[in-house]
């Protein structure tokens, strides 16, 4: 996995509210483009863009399920959306570390808004660890933006889903913002279970370069 670093699009925006950073292998998902209104001109702009990708596939069936599967990735940012989701990346690396097969990693990284009652981040913090559901590896730490935890699940999706009983690793972090009224929840989601320290660690250095304020602020 590459450790290279790459500024997130989020620091140029004053009304952000929070910035990050997340290394190399991360493609932002361009939410508000993917959920735009049929008749807006970003849909428009998603149609052409797409439209010589699925000209280019000539088969007719293979067309459809790569149609299929574009408004049911469509569903699952939507669905991230109505939970407080600002933010979506997908992860591509190779497994190039020590014992890695050399193929192809893949992950999910999110950042979503949660609205909690206030009390001092120290504790907002510890209570969403211990009441999150079948947390393991929960810690506490102290990072350039305040007191934070982390703790991580493994999820394996029911017959009634109707997706792949793979399990699902899903590693938080919990940032409470400074307001105390609100808390950024970072999750890094992967079927790769058996690289949890490798995703666990891109998941700590996303969460030490978090900030509540513009880095460009003084600039």
């Amino acid at each position: 996995m590459t450790s290279q670093v790459v500024i997130a699009e989020s620091v140029h925006d004053p009304s952000s509210g929070i910035w990050f950073a997340v290394p190399g292998g991360f493609t932002e998902l361009p939410l508000d483009v993917l959920l735009a209104p049929p008749a807006s001109a970003e849909a428009e702009w998603l149609r052409e863009a797409l439209a010589p990708l699925v000209e280019a596939i000539p088969d007719g069936v293979t067309r459809q399920q790569f149609i299929a599967q574009l408004a049911s990735g469509q569903q699952l940012m939507r669905a991230l959306r109505e939970v407080g989701t600002v933010h979506c990346s997908l992860g591509v690396h190779r497994d190039d570390v020590e014992g890695g097969s050399g193929g192809i990693l893949h992950s999910l990284f999110t950042v979503s808004w949660r609205d909690i009652a206030w009390s001092p981040r120290s504790v907002s913090a510890a209570r969403a660890v211990a009441t999150a559901e079948q947390h393991s590896h929960i810690e506490y730490v102290d990072l350039p933006s305040g007191p934070a935890s982390m703790g991580e699940t493994v999820r394996t999706p029911t017959s009634e889903s109707g997706l792949p009983p793979t399990p699902l690793l899903q590693i938080c972090a919990y940032l409470p913002h400074p307001d105390c009224k609100r808390m950024a929840v970072l999750m890094m989601s992967t079927p790769e279970v058996g690289r949890r320290e490798q995703y666990r660690e891109i998941l700590r250095q996303i969460a030490e370069l978090t900030s509540f304020e513009s880095p460009l602020a003084d600039a």
